[in-house]
C-alpha cells in the first residue's frame, strides 16, 4: 500500500484536513460534548473543552506518521468550524484492509455530509492508498450510520452479535464493506 496520511481533500461542500490543537472549542460544541451524538461510540461524550484538548494533541502527534489517517470535517460555506471527524481506527496491511470510523456534530445530521466525506475517503483508499477493502462497523440501533455506508456503495455483510462495548453496554455490531473491485464498476 502506498500509505499518504491526512492529506487536505476536497469536496463539492467540504474541505477534509488534519485537526489542530485551535479546533478544541469546535470540536468540544459542536459534537464531543453531546450524548446523542456519542451514544453508540465507545467513549463518552467530553465533559470540558480540555477533554478535547487531550484527544487533538494525540492525534496531531500521530500526523508525522504516513499510516495515520483522521480528518477534521469541516464547511467550505462558512468560516469553516469543524463539525465532525473521519478517519481510520483500524487497518490491516498485509490484507489491505481499512476501517473507517466517524462522527458528525448533530446540527448537520441528515445533509448527506457524512456521505461525502466517507466518499472522498473510499476514493483516497482505493484509488491513491491502494487499499483492497474498505469497512466500515455501526450498532444496529444508530441505522442511519449504516444508510450512510449504504449511499456510499458499500454492502451490508452481516451482523456480529454482542462484540462491542458501546455507552449503551455490551451490543452488536452492523459491518459493511466496499472492495476496490467494487469501486471501480
Amino acid at each position: 500500500m502506498n500509505h499518504l496520511g491526512t492529506k487536505t481533500l476536497e469536496t463539492e461542500r467540504l474541505i477534509l484536513r488534519r485537526f489542530t490543537i485551535e479546533d478544541a472549542e469546535d470540536m468540544y460544541q459542536n459534537w464531543a460534548n453531546d450524548p446523542e451524538v456519542t451514544k453508540y461510540l465507545p467513549w463518552q461524550a467530553h465533559k470540558n473543552v480540555d477533554v478535547s484538548k487531550s484527544v487533538l494533541a494525540d492525534w496531531i502527534k500521530q500526523y508525522s506518521d504516513p499510516e495515520y489517517y483522521q480528518w477534521a470535517i469541516t464547511l467550505k460555506s462558512s468560516n469553516q468550524p469543524v463539525i465532525g471527524s473521519i478517519g481510520a481506527v483500524g487497518k490491516n496491511d498485509d490484507l489491505q484492509i481499512v476501517q473507517i470510523g466517524y462522527c458528525i456534530g448533530r446540527k448537520w445530521w441528515h445533509q448527506g455530509i457524512t456521505s461525502e466525506a466517507l466518499r472522498a475517503i473510499i476514493n483516497l483508499f482505493i484509488s491513491e492508498v491502494g487499499v483492497n477493502r474498505v469497512e466500515a462497523k455501526h450498532d444496529p440501533n444508530n441505522s442511519n450510520s449504516g444508510k450512510v455506508m449504504l449511499k456510499c456503495g458499500m454492502k451490508y455483510e452481516g451482523t456480529m452479535r454482542q462484540v462491542h462495548r458501546n455507552n449503551q453496554g455490551i451490543g452488536d455490531s452492523a459491518w459493511y464493506a466496499i472492495l476496490a473491485c467494487d469501486y471501480s464498476k
